[in-house]
């Protein structure tokens, strides 16, 4: 037996945008009619693809592919991500797979009932309570009321609106609207589970219950699609990612790559630069910069480093002319344009020592455990202290991204929500338990001899 869940194969979806130049009149009843009466040969021509339909569309209308030949697999019990810009074509998508709208073209096999969350509130009755609308949901998920019944109580609890349960669901707040919605596609047994960008409407409580739950749901065997613009939560929640753009599948494989892929080409800042010609070289007549690359600790160039493993900034440079004394730094940036540390090279050997012509190539290593989840660039630098000279700088010339897994042993323990600061060190921490406190007198030597 297959362990497929879901299989997409060569997937479009075709919409045609109209356009008018001049404001469209008010319609009458007649023309609604007219309309709903129209011949069925007529209301077909409008609903197949851009080809067959170019002779009957207006002068000022467009046709957009929001999805193009996609296709791709879902193993029972994985968590795949899903990646990419605005209007790369995933919530189209995800519609598809929850039977919202139909392909233009290609086929879907779903093994499984579907489950999906794909907006805040979603499939909510507004006029009906939370306690009508967890019913309505079960009932459209293909629940039976009895199932329903058994995990109500569990649904209620994990949403955290009790108080409110049998009040008009109009009157919740977002926040609220969202809690009972994830609970309910959550506990609701489906095998197989569509989240779209809901996650970010919760306060860190809150999103640390809906992480863990996910992580639950996939160990259990079922099939989850998750869609986020948040990078640590797809690289610390997803084996796999699929990368979208203009409704195309660019790319497909383990999270943290993928991740790095898209945030790279974001950028447009890659983990090695280098300059092949020493005439376009930065640089002076003292010294050009020839490579800057980010590597592991077996030298190899990378662009995406485990949070908890270290991190080399290798500079490649020649130098022209003796009789300076040259040193290298480094600045490094997060993605909110933070300026988290400068260092410059503190090598012994050449401090204060003139460098004789040649090639050099200096090192920082930047220890695990530092530097917190997200992408970082780098600016890297040549100077001369006496005389004050530089040689070059060169800003944002490479970038590495820095992830972090779920197994608990990182400075996030075992927290989901977001830790704030530029970076992440795991510190020695030390405790001390005395369950006779009265015993000591105030002031007195808590810690001991330790």
């Amino acid at each position: 037996m297959s362990d497929i869940s879901i299989r997409v194969d060569k997937i479009s979806k075709w919409y045609r945008i109209e356009h008018d130049s001049k404001r469209p009149r008010y319609q009458t009843l007649r023309d609604q009619l007219s309309k709903v009466f129209m011949s069925p040969a007529r209301r077909l021509v409008s609903q197949v693809a851009p080809e067959k339909a170019k002779n009957g569309s207006k002068p000022h209308d467009y046709h957009v592919w929001a999805l193009k030949d996609v296709s791709f697999e879902v193993h029972q019990g994985e968590l795949v991500g899903l990646i990419g810009p605005n209007g790369a074509g995933k919530s189209t998508l995800l519609k598809i797979l929850t039977r919202i709208t139909t392909p233009t073209e290609g086929t879907i096999d779903i093994y499984g009932r579907v489950g999906s969350l794909l907006e805040v509130g979603t499939g909510f009755h507004k006029e009906l309570t939370g306690r009508d609308n967890v019913y309505l949901n079960g009932a459209i998920l293909g629940m039976r009321k009895s199932e329903i019944d058994k995990k109500f109580d569990e649904i209620v609890a994990f949403s955290e609106v009790e108080k409110f349960i049998d009040t008009p669901v109009k009157f919740y707040s977002s926040g609220m609207t969202v809690r009972l919605a994830f609970a309910v596609a959550a506990h609701l047994d489906p095998e197989i589970l569509l989240v779209d960008e809901v996650l970010a409407v919760g306060d860190a409580a809150f999103q640390k219950k809906c992480l863990s739950k996910m992580e639950s749901v996939g160990q259990s065997g079922r099939t989850i699609i998750f869609v986020s613009h948040h990078m640590p939560s797809i690289t610390r929640l997803c084996e796999r990612a699929l990368l979208l753009d203009h409704g195309r599948l660019i790319l497909s494989g383990p999270a943290d790559q993928v991740v790095g892929e898209y945030l790279s080409s974001n950028l447009g800042t890659s983990a090695y630069k280098e300059w092949m010609d020493e005439r376009v070289a930065p640089g002076s007549e003292i010294a050009k910069l020839r490579t800057v690359r980010i590597i592991d600790e077996n030298h190899n160039t990378n662009y995406t480093f485990d949070i908890r493993k270290p991190i080399g900034i290798e500079i490649t440079f020649d130098v022209l002319k003796s009789g300076y004394a040259l040193y290298p730094h480094i600045s490094v940036h997060s993605e909110e344009e933070v300026h988290i540390f400068t260092s410059i090279d503190t090598d012994p050997e050449w401090r204060g020592v003139p460098r004789p012509p040649g090639r050099y190539v200096s090192v920082a290593w930047i220890p695990g455990n530092l530097l917190t989840e997200g992408v970082m660039t780098v600016d890297t630098g040549l100077r001369t202290e006496m005389p004050h000279l530089i040689h070059f700088h060169e800003k944002s010339v490479v970038a590495f991204h820095v992830v972090e897994s779920p197994d608990g042993d990182t400075a996030r323990m075992d927290y989901a929500g977001k830790l704030r600061g530029a970076v992440r060190p795991l510190l020695r921490w030390s405790n001390h338990y005395d369950p006779t406190p009265a015993s000591h007198p105030q002031g007195g030597n808590f810690y001991g001899s330790r």
